[in-house]
């Protein structure tokens, strides 16, 4: 016999069509209390109404979670939602994280519209992002409905991919060894959830959540290859960090069917001898200069330099797949063993690329320097170019100091020796401009054919560096310059001057090696020189750098300027390098539009995301930074890994609490060793002095030491090396904490209880 369907009026409960037509017209997810309240149904019937919801929901009318209901297929005002993506015209799109495709189809799209307000301090949302959304319906002047939201809270940020070293146990499942330095624990790995996966491949797994008291359970969902692969290392940061390292299949046609420029709308400057000087192993060329006396007679001794960088705009038209994909990258990200581009290989290393004598389409920045190094006017237009050498660092400084090879020879007289002294002149000025002149050596890791560290350099600091970095600033001034001038919106390359919590911290270290800093109300570069003057050839040279250039703000992207407090300059964006940065692609476009150079310019759409823009590609970068220098730091730790017990020269880079951080001479690798290591006495940690104290023997470890250490753990995966310092530290008075004597042992005793040693456990 067919079970008969209650009757709700039975309870003193609304009809179904009733609570239907209540939730229509209060689309919030109402929870039971407020449908109780709505229909004033009694403390009595609670129960009964309960059950009616239950019936509903298993009927498919509406759906429920936790203590709310809502009308089954249809979003809420305020609704979760996923992030998965963007649409045709770069916007984010998301879809309920709920939804019953089968009963209800397929779920709808939300455009996640971006949120302007200065005020706001959310992180900007991204791809793979949990979110709250106010949504809202609207149609357009077609009838075309869609559903639009903005963000009102993030719930949770995109869980970074979690990567291992897959190893199998008995039984079909295994053991996932984390290559997270932070976190070192192992996941385990459930029969059948194992999938394709051999002993030592490199896996990126999902990590079930946990039940509550069970441990978590990790799934692997891609076998990323064996870790004894060349390329692994550098896999591991790519995944770790959820950068794209493959390019769509519409983006690789539509870089395919891109077409050489043509000369229309643009001056002709292929006799002009404009030359490239990068790294010798560079792979793209996207800027190129010259320089030449200017024969305005107003500025006599003068000179005018020419700066061409790649005409990327002409090749990635808004909103086309390239420059939704450049947007997602934000940038190139630099390894040691390989580079992921912004843009597919077509353009970045050919069409792009200003390659010798080869035409090429370019943006150009043509300014007018007077002898004493300021800018006296400019001017950017769209040319064809056609680059008369392709040279390096190394070469261009040898032609210079008298020693030119076969290809700079011809460039000298008239390419070289121009050059140089428009650089002479341009170096006056920013030596009277007084920027941050922080001396930080780059590492170079040189890699082998099989994708290990053959060897650590310093490269040298040569004045062909310099030049190049001068004339980019330049260019990077003179189109923030012609932006404001001409009232167009653009993104700035701004970096904020250092907090009051960062230059009392600094003040506090400098006062531990004797120094002071200046008194004047407000810090300027010049006086961050100063500081590094007095250090100048002392064996605290390189550290007073290094804990200057911590005490910065970091720089960013923004759509408002604040100036930029490093270089010293009131405005400042970035032009010179659109082949491997969006930021740039951004100032192109919107000279283009300021300019009238073409109708691929900043649109007005755009314009309206700027601040959502420049707030993902800071991100970006910062990703970008964190996966390098974590490749070089697992590099590194690999090189080592064989010299277990081998001691080497280093300085004590931190301190904290639990220990301190070394950084070798030889290498630059940075290890740490635990305070429990450091000697045979209790270490206190004294914040003041950035050091490590004995509270009997009054033997410290200070921030800026030199010291010797053993290599103990070289964990390979992880980046992480473990030291242990083998000289004694220097001795300070226990009482005042200035330096003295060394306190006999046996006038005191560890206060800690038991009187148990750190290093050893015994009493």
């Amino acid at each position: 016999m067919a079970k008969r369907r209650r009757n709700p009026s039975d309870d003193g409960l609304p009809s179904r069509e009733a609570l239907l037509e209540f939730l229509r017209d209060h689309p919030g997810r109402a929870g039971k209390r407020e449908i109780a309240r709505a229909f004033k149904i009694k403390s009595a019937d609670r129960i009964a109404l309960k059950r009616l919801l239950k019936e509903m929901a298993d009927e498919g009318l509406i759906e429920g979670r936790r203590k709310s209901v809502k009308r089954a297929g249809h979003l809420a005002p305020v609704e979760e939602l996923e992030i998965t993506g963007r649409d045709s015209d770069g916007e984010l799109i998301a879809s309920p994280t709920d939804w019953d495709a089968e009963t209800h189809g397929t779920a709808p799209v939300v455009v996640i519209l971006p949120d302007h307000s200065r005020k706001s301090r959310m992180p900007v949302p991204g791809v793979g992002d949990c979110v709250m959304v106010r949504v809202r319906d609207v149609s357009d002047d077609t009838g075309a409905h869609r559903h639009e939201g903005k963000v009102v809270r993030i719930l949770d940020r995109r869980p970074h991919t979690v990567i291992g070293v897959f190893s199998p146990t008995s039984g079909g499942g295994g053991v996932i060894h984390s290559v997270d330095k932070k976190d070192r624990r192992d996941l385990t790995v459930a029969p059948g959830d194992a999938g394709d996966a051999k002993d030592g491949d490199l896996v990126a797994v999902e990590v079930k959540k946990s039940t509550r008291f069970g441990p978590s359970r990790a799934v692997i969902r891609d076998v990323v290859g064996d870790m004894k692969s060349e390329k692994s290392v550098s896999m591991i940061a790519l995944l770790t960090h959820g950068i794209p390292y493959q390019f769509s299949d519409a983006v690789i046609e539509e870089a395919k069917s891109a077409t050489p420029a043509v000369m229309e709308g643009r001056e002709d400057l292929r006799k002009l001898p404009v030359v490239t000087i990068d790294p010798a192993d560079a792979k793209d060329h996207d800027d190129a200069v010259h320089a030449a006396p200017d024969a305005d007679p107003d500025n006599e001794g003068g000179f005018v330099v020419t700066v061409a960088i790649a005409d990327v705009a002409w090749y990635v038209k808004p909103n086309g797949a390239l420059d939704r994909s450049a947007r997602e990258r934000g940038n190139s990200t630099y390894f040691p063993d390989r580079v992921v581009p912004m843009l597919p290989e077509r353009l970045s290393a050919d069409l792009c690329s200003l390659k010798e004598g080869q035409d090429r389409p370019a943006l150009v920045a043509e300014m007018a320097i007077s002898p004493d190094g300021r800018m006296r006017r400019h001017r950017f237009f769209r040319a064809m170019i056609r680059v008369a050498g392709n040279i390096n660092y190394q070469q261009t400084q040898a032609a210079v100091d008298g020693n030119p090879d076969d290809k700079t020879g011809p460039l000298m007289d008239t390419v070289l020796r121009p050059l140089w002294e428009a650089y002479e002149a341009v170096a006056r000025a920013r030596d009277a401009r007084q920027p941050l002149e922080l001396e930080i050596p780059e590492r170079k890791l040189i890699i082998d054919k099989t994708g290990h560290v053959e060897r650590v350099t310093v490269p040298e600091r040569l004045d062909s560096h310099k030049l190049i970095e001068a004339f980019m600033i330049l260019a990077n001034v003179a189109a923030a310059e012609t932006l404001e001038s001409k009232r167009t919106p653009l993104i700035y390359r701004a970096h904020d001057s250092p907090s009051q919590e960062k230059l009392a911290a600094l003040s506090d270290f400098l006062s531990t090696i004797g120094l002071k800093m200046p008194k004047a109300g407000v810090l300027l570069p010049h006086h961050f020189n100063g500081i590094l003057a007095r250090v100048d050839g002392t064996e605290n040279e390189r550290l007073v750098n290094e804990v200057i250039l911590r005490s910065q703000a970091q720089a960013e992207y923004t759509r408002e300027n604040y100036g930029h407090f490093g270089l010293n300059l009131r405005r400042y964006a970035h032009f010179t390098s659109p082949i491997r940065r969006y930021a740039d692609l951004i100032v192109h476009r919107a000279l283009i539009r300021a300019l009238d150079l073409g109708a691929d310019g900043l649109s007005d759409r755009t314009i309206e995301d700027l601040d959502e823009i420049a707030a993902h590609i800071s991100a970006t970068e910062r990703r970008a930074m964190a996966a390098e220098r974590e490749t070089v730091d697992r590099l590194i730790a690999n090189f080592l890994a064989d010299r277990i017990g081998a001691r080497f020269h280093g300085t004590i880079t931190g301190v904290v609490k639990s220990g301190v951080f070394v950084r070798l001479e030889d290498t630059g690798a940075d290890g740490f060793v635990p305070a429990s290591t450091l000697g045979s006495d209790y270490y206190r940690f004294d914040e003041a002095g950035r050091r490590m104290v004995g509270e009997r023997t009054g033997e410290a470890f200070t921030l800026g030491d030199p010291c010797e250490v053993k290599l103990v753990e070289a964990v390979p995966l992880a980046g992480a090396l473990r030291f242990e310092i083998i000289n004694e530290g220097k001795y300070v008075s226990v009482r005042s904490g200035s330096k003295g004597r060394r306190s006999p042992p046996s006038t005191r005793r560890s206060p800690r209880r038991g009187g148990k040693s750190r290093k050893t456990g015994k009493t």
